[in-house]
């Protein structure tokens, strides 16, 4: 997570000022938030305010770790990234590391949502596909959630895959950023975003999903929602965002907890033990 000091503005203006158009040009979501500091001659720590930018950065190389698959639990999320033209494509229409969007039931099984439609597959089967790979775990899932989680994955295999709802994110993607200018205060944001969100994608409920929405209505229904937008609205970018210490471009009902990486592409890279 990237952290910008407003008091070095005074000493940093020119800097400061390229790095807030660079994130302007992106649609960074900031958020301000206050600190305190100490500098060299003084006794007490002074208040002062920061901007922190929406983190897109994913890698074991900045504080995360390599973790193996036993260490995923019934109800982890899991967002990862193909080395195809669509997962290219995804990632460069959200300006995200992460293209898919897949959800845990324990005991190696996964439930997804891809062009076929609403499947079960083996954890196995993913890790062999996909280039990327990482884990992300709501801290308040319990017993119940997860049957909930179970039972919907359970009614909903064999649902067709939403590709409506992944056409109209590509406009979306675009429109939205202009909520997520930097400095735009959150409860702003958040209003644009449901605003944008609400035209170019609607409300309403079907039996057909895309991977994120699918993840979203799962949580939902389990009464356990990520949360307050309509899942429609949520890629697997914004979930990436809803991660502790990230900024979510639309409020969160808790942050979630990076477990690690089940797989990126470095060579050598040593994974951590249970």
């Amino acid at each position: 997570m990237f952290a910008f000091p407003l008091r070095l503005l005074r000493s940093a203006r020119l800097p400061a000022l390229m790095l807030l158009i660079a994130a302007a040009a992106t649609g960074c979501a900031t958020r301000i938030e206050q600190t305190t500091a100490t500098t060299e001659g003084e006794a007490e720590a002074r208040p002062g305010l920061r901007i922190r930018f929406q983190d897109r950065s994913l890698s074991p190389d900045n504080g995360g770790q390599r973790v193996p698959v036993s260490a995923l639990r019934p109800g982890d999320i899991v967002l990862t990234a193909k080395n195809g033209l669509a997962s290219l494509g995804i990632r460069l229409a959200t300006l995200s590391p992460v293209s898919h969007a897949a959800l845990y039931l324990g005991d190696g099984q996964i439930v997804e949502a891809v062009g076929d439609g609403v499947r079960l597959r083996h954890i196995d089967a993913l890790m062999d596909e996909e280039a990327m790979v990482v884990a992300f775990r709501h801290p308040g899932t319990t017993a119940q959630t997860v049957a909930g989680l179970r039972e919907f994955a359970q009614q909903k295999v064999g649902s067709r895959y939403g590709y409506v709802g992944v056409l109209l994110h590509a406009p979306f993607s675009i429109e939205r950023r202009v909520c997520e200018l930097p400095l735009v205060p959150g409860l702003v944001r958040e209003f644009c975003m449901r605003g944008v969100a609400l035209v170019q994608l609607g409300s309403g409920s079907n039996d057909r999903f895309f991977c994120s929405q699918l993840v979203l209505e799962a949580y939902r229904h389990a009464g356990l929602p990520l949360t307050s937008a309509h899942p429609r609205w949520i890629s697997p970018a914004d979930i990436l965002h809803m991660r502790a210490g990230d900024v979510p471009s639309m409020q969160v009902t808790q942050p979630l907890d990076y477990v690690g990486h089940l797989k990126y592409p470095v060579a050598g890279e040593r994974v951590a033990s249970e």
